[in-house]
């Protein structure tokens, strides 16, 4: 423990009043005298860990956190809602940014709560997803996380297309990632493995399917062959089929089933859809 002048044990308080009588420089001082508050017991150390994330907020660009576009989780104009509710489903996302014409183009935002009326009011043939879309905020890579923060809570946005120095779309952050630097990792229900098993029917003939099902458990279920000799899992089969890391919708046949990629990002296959060929 430091003394003070007279050789005498100097509380931390008296640290803390000293330290700020001096005025600090730096951030860095600051922290120092939190962090021995902390070891001193005077400070949680949850709330120190959200005191150096606000800090460190200020400091990082929203490039730092945003997700990438290859990986983000969109909806086509173009789809009908059959195409496109496998995937709201299976991602449980609560907001969906929605691709025009152009593919480098977001026409606006789709919120999973406004289709309930496919399911209590319309059919799906009287869907229209144009009248659906909300105003998309975009947002430049360069942007401060601390403002990007302020901004969601004046505007009450909840996510923001992050567009390169080019005007395309470089990817998407949500006011959860902004905040998961502050608190830390941010887990709701479906972020834990769920009850729900790695097969789900989703059609009379269409089920959602976890890429990392298990060969033997995806044979119990279709009554398949599939060979467990090269992989453990239909994720595995599928990617070597076809014969590179694919993309989201790409589809191949394989012993008649038909596998189509509902997410991925660039390591692996996350989701497929599979569908028993006649």
């Amino acid at each position: 423990m430091s003394e003070d002048r007279s050789g005498q044990p100097r509380s931390w308080f008296g640290r803390l009043a000293q330290a700020f009588s001096d005025e600090p420089k730096t951030r860095d001082e600051v922290l120092d005298v939190l962090r021995d508050a902390a070891e001193e017991s005077v400070l949680d150390h949850e709330a120190l860990s959200i005191i150096e994330g606000a800090i460190k907020v200020a400091d990082m660009q929203v490039r730092d956190i945003m997700i990438p576009r290859s990986q983000m989780v969109s909806v086509s104009a173009e789809q009908t809602p059959k195409e496109f509710l496998p995937v709201i489903i299976s991602s449980a996302h609560s907001r969906f940014p929605v691709i025009g014409d152009n593919p480098d183009e977001v026409i606006g935002i789709l919120l999973a709560k406004d289709l309930l009326p496919l399911i209590i009011e319309e059919g799906q043939e009287s869907f229209d997803i144009y009248s659906k879309l909300r105003k998309a905020t975009f947002i430049p890579e360069s942007k401060r996380l601390n403002i990007l923060l302020k901004e969601f809570r004046v505007n009450h946005n909840h996510m923001a297309i992050v567009i390169d120095e080019y005007g395309g779309i470089a990817g998407l952050v949500t006011i959860e990632d902004v905040l998961e630097q502050i608190v830390g990792e941010i887990e709701d229900e479906h972020d834990v493995d769920d009850d729900d098993g790695n097969i789900r029917p989703f059609d009379e003939n269409a089920y959602i399917v976890k890429a990392l099902t298990e060969i033997e458990d995806f044979n119990e279920y279709f009554d398949a062959s599939f060979s467990e000799d090269e992989f453990d899992t239909i994720g595995g089969i599928v990617t070597k089929r076809f014969g590179h890391l694919p993309r989201k919708d790409e589809q191949v046949t394989i012993d008649g089933f038909s596998f189509k990629v509902l997410s991925s990002d660039n390591r692996r296959i996350r989701l497929l859809q599979v569908t028993r060929k006649s």
